[in-house]
């Protein structure tokens, strides 16, 4: 069987991962650290032996300072039912096969665990993603892969299924950003270490033309009325249990105990036919 080509780069993911740790930006893992802990309040249960899948630990480890840290490698440094909550920490989105990812998550899971992940999705940097395919497309006459395609939540949360998880449920967290200049977004992904590392990349430098082309049309298609322009970062949350024998299941098609319309105190009519009808 053939071999799927590889999405990322994994040697340029570490060198950008290791130039932006100089001086990280990492608010939007801040933010994401924070619905965590929010979300984990809302399960009102004490996990003990957690892991903490993360290429920037440090804003995370504030809400779980216990946390057995793993790199997001292919093959990662979980034992097999070792842990009662494993979280993926913005990083899914540059995995070569992000199922792997999930499986190898669950097995590291006791029964009844939790995996809780988060990535960023399909609507993430749309804005620069038209401004540089516009610009690229109208000077060069055609297009170079420059950001990392991300997945439609729809999608993303049949993931949390095929990886053996129960209980699944999948919703995305939309956060606007705007900055003064396109530049300053630029400068802020070079230091979240979330630069261009798609294997089939231009290796080449971004022309300066196509570059300046793209800047003026974000400007000009993406700014808000006090004159900064605006970002869009979508945070896909994913959430799934390890199967055990207690845990809450859907009931069958047919099973209810009780008619809907008594639950809501109306009239219930056969199909086609209206109230007051003869």
């Amino acid at each position: 069987m053939d071999t799927p080509p590889l999405l990322t780069d994994r040697a340029a993911l570490e060198r950008h991962r290791l130039r932006a740790a100089r001086a990280p930006e990492l608010f939007l893992h801040e933010d994401a650290a924070a619905e965590l802990e929010e979300r984990l309040q809302e399960v009102n249960r004490t996990f003990t032996e957690p892991a903490l899948i993360a290429a920037f630990p440090e804003p995370w480890r504030e809400i779980l300072p216990e946390a057995k840290i793993v790199a997001d490698t292919d093959v990662l440094d979980l034992e097999e039912g070792a842990h009662d909550l494993v979280v993926h920490a913005l990083c899914l989105h540059w995995a070569n096969d992000p199922v792997g990812q999930l499986v190898q998550a669950s097995r590291a899971l006791k029964p009844d665990g939790l995996f809780i992940g988060v990535m960023f999705g399909g609507q993430t940097l749309n804005e620069l993603r038209a401004a540089l395919a516009q610009a690229e497309a109208a000077i060069t006459g055609g297009l170079s892969p420059r950001i990392v395609p991300m997945g439609e939540i729809r999608d993303l949360g049949a993931l949390i299924q095929r990886a053996g998880l129960a209980l699944p449920v999948a919703d995305a967290v939309t956060r606007k950003v705007t900055y003064e200049t396109p530049l300053r977004l630029l400068s802020d992904l070079r230091a979240m270490g979330e630069t261009n590392a798609l294997a089939a990349r231009d290796r080449r430098f971004l022309r300066r033309d196509v570059l300046t082309e793209a800047l003026r049309l974000y400007i000009e298609t993406y700014q808000e009325p006090d004159g900064r322009v605006r970002a869009t970062f979508d945070m896909v949350w994913l959430t799934g249990w390890k199967p055990h024998p207690d845990q809450q299941k859907p009931l069958r098609p047919g099973s209810a105990a009780q008619r809907l319309a008594d639950a809501l105190g109306t009239t219930e009519h056969p199909s086609g036919d209206k109230p007051g009808s003869a």
